[in-house]
């Protein structure tokens, strides 16, 4: 059979349950056994079934997508595009399409203009469309197109997010809003502050012993909680700590200048831990300019016969790690020690507790906790 022959009486009669068992079992509804659930899904994927969406959705008067909701800076960054792919391919398993909503002006202190939008299919392809009232209070234009919403890292001076959370439709964020409206229907969160402090106890027992941190600029928890832990960190270890505010979204070369000026006002400094997602080669340059090998093993680089200012600076090794993995950070020479905030499957995981919200598998003011992974390389 092909997906387009085979019915919910085909999935039912191989089955040996009812039509209505079935419908139920898939949708998540209902009162079925967990084993009765979980066979007939199976024979439902061994048949190849698919759910004739626009069918459902009138039975539920549902519009069939959720929208999301990014930071302006996302299109700029990998991780937020490897969790909107994410969140595209778990709705994809519920029969959603996701609608990318435009900013109406994001905070974080970066400038441009507004992103275009437009709904994400299934596949991940984006159509055009206008972004006008995108991101407009709920009870407009986001109630009537979307069944539920997704919001990564909100901002508490992100405007556009107060009338999400009051949209009238269930919302999910991803890490919590810090601001003081409506909370959201649910969160996944992950341990930031325990990334920031891994990283931290890392380098120190790695040789370090004056770390800095160029910590991100704005208010989500995310950006909050880095720069909070870095202090927090330095007084309960007894450890000075170089904190440095950077863009939420530092390009490498606003790493390398920060960087910089950092090694020269300070060159005790023995490890730099960045925080915006691939901005790490630029503290790889910045270190290459000064003369600082990279890595705990490294050699003090030889003084050149004819010595300038930046000569007369310490040429000791410099520990360098990052608070996001990435393509910068793993093919970085050499490669640079990072957090895997596993984006794909953030994404997948915001993604899957608003589907569970929507269906009735999980009840509201449910917060699950994401997992990451401390990658160790080279350059520490």
């Amino acid at each position: 059979m092909t997906s387009r022959t085979v019915t919910l009486l085909d999935v039912a009669r191989a089955a040996g349950v009812s039509k209505s068992t079935v419908s139920d079992a898939l949708q998540g509804s209902g009162r079925v056994a967990a084993a009765t659930r979980d066979r007939v899904r199976a024979v439902a994927e061994e048949l190849g079934y698919r759910p004739n969406s626009a069918a459902r959705r009138l039975r539920r008067s549902s519009t069939g997508a959720i929208g999301l909701h990014l930071p302006r800076t996302a299109t700029r960054l990998d991780y937020y595009m490897n969790l909107a792919f994410g969140a595209v391919e778990r709705a994809q398993e519920e029969g959603f399409d996701v609608m990318l909503l435009a900013p109406t002006g994001a905070a974080g202190g970066d400038g441009g203009s507004s992103d275009s939008a437009g709904p994400i299919s299934p596949a991940g392809a984006t159509s055009p469309t206008s972004p006008a009232g995108a991101a407009s209070p709920a009870n407009g234009p986001i109630a009537s197109r979307v069944d539920g919403l997704l919001v990564i890292d909100p901002e508490v001076d992100d405007s556009a997010v107060p009338g999400l959370l009051d949209a009238g439709v269930p919302v999910v964020t991803g890490e919590r809003y810090l601001g003081p409206t409506a909370a959201p229907t649910g969160a996944v969160i992950c341990d930031n502050a325990a990334s920031l402090t891994a990283l931290l106890d890392h380098v120190t027992e790695r040789g370090a012993r004056h770390p800095a941190v160029l910590a991100p600029a704005g208010t989500s928890a995310w950006a909050t909680a880095l720069r909070a832990t870095a202090t927090s960190w330095a007084q309960e270890r007894g450890v000075a700590v170089a904190l440095r505010t950077v863009p939420f979204a530092a390009t490498p070369g606003e790493a390398e200048e920060t960087t910089l000026a950092l090694l020269r006002t300070d060159p005790s400094v023995d490890a730099v831990i960045c925080a915006p997602d691939g901005a790490a080669p630029g503290v790889l340059r910045a270190a290459a300019t000064l003369g600082r090998p990279v890595g705990p093993d490294a050699p003090p680089a030889a003084a050149p016969h004819t010595r300038t200012a930046t000569d007369a600076l310490p040429r000791t090794p410099l520990l360098i790690a990052s608070c996001v993995d990435g393509t910068a950070t793993r093919s970085a020479e050499p490669p640079v020690t990072a957090v895997d905030l596993r984006p794909a499957a953030y994404g997948r995981a915001c993604a899957e507790l608003l589907c569970d919200i929507l269906a009735g598998r999980t009840t509201p003011d449910t917060v699950r906790r994401h997992a990451w992974a401390l990658e160790t390389r080279a350059s520490t």
